[in-house]
């Protein structure tokens, strides 16, 4: 799972019993060499269905961390890009090495739940970033995200379809979620990581609820599943008009 570049097994424990500001300020060095950067499969195909529905002047990436995502802002915006998350050392990296040619990009330090800014926004985007937050977290998230686009934004991501009930990926990920909700009960400070917790059904509800019209759009790069259903789609929610 981890090239030879990624953080060693002590590196993982001891980010695994921080905070998750401090242990992703740990980690940031070696971020981009282990499995929990969106993979760049994801990010071009993200890049693609938004070149169609665009165009953008202004972009947000959302927990930015170490910047693959303002890399696919850079792409699909005209004049600007920002990418915002609460690592500091996160943000190091990425001041180093995104420096994309095109729109001008900003780096903000700043909580996903507390936005410093107004609606300046055309596209907001955010990848791997919500098993971050709890659920009950997701309402004042996602009307953090509405407040900071314009009246015609959007806000994308893509979301993969979760591992069949039995499988190999269903079993680790559930195993990894127990881990960390007893790692949770026992340890402080907690560290807010759940795979299963972020699901498509629940997501498209809150985001309703705060205000968006939502819609799915197929990935059709990853093809589909065994009862036709696409393996990866990428939300896209725009704010209903008050």
């Amino acid at each position: 799972m981890f090239s030879p570049e990624g953080p060693s097994l002590r590196e993982l424990a001891v980010q695994a019993l921080s905070s998750v500001e401090h242990g992703y300020d740990l980690l940031a060095p070696k971020f981009d060499h282990t499995p929990f950067r969106t993979p760049d499969p994801v990010l071009d195909s993200v890049a693609r269905a938004l070149r169609r529905t665009g165009p953008f002047d202004a972009g947000l990436d959302l927990c930015c961390g170490t910047g693959a995502g303002v890399g696919v802002l850079a792409r699909v915006c005209r004049e600007s890009v920002t990418g915002v998350d609460f690592s500091a050392g996160m943000l190091d990296v990425a001041r180093e090495r995104v420096r994309p040619a095109g729109p001008r990009v900003d780096w903000v330090r700043a909580d996903a739940r507390a936005l410093p800014f107004g609606p300046a926004f055309d596209l907001v985007v955010s990848f791997g970033a919500f098993g971050h937050f709890l659920p009950r977290e997701l309402p004042g998230l996602f009307g953090q995200v509405r407040s900071v686009l314009r009246p015609d934004g959007c806000f994308a991501f893509p979301v993969v379809a979760p591992p069949r009930p039995g499988s190999l990926g269903y079993w680790m990920l559930l195993g990894f979620d127990v881990v960390m909700r007893v790692r949770n009960a026992v340890w402080r400070p907690p560290f807010v990581m759940y795979y299963r917790a972020f699901r498509l059904g629940d997501v498209r509800g809150e985001l309703e609820r705060a205000g968006f019209r939502v819609e799915l759009m197929a990935l059709p790069e990853f093809g589909s599943r065994g009862d036709g259903s696409p393996r990866v789609r990428m939300v896209v929610a725009r704010p209903r008009p008050s």
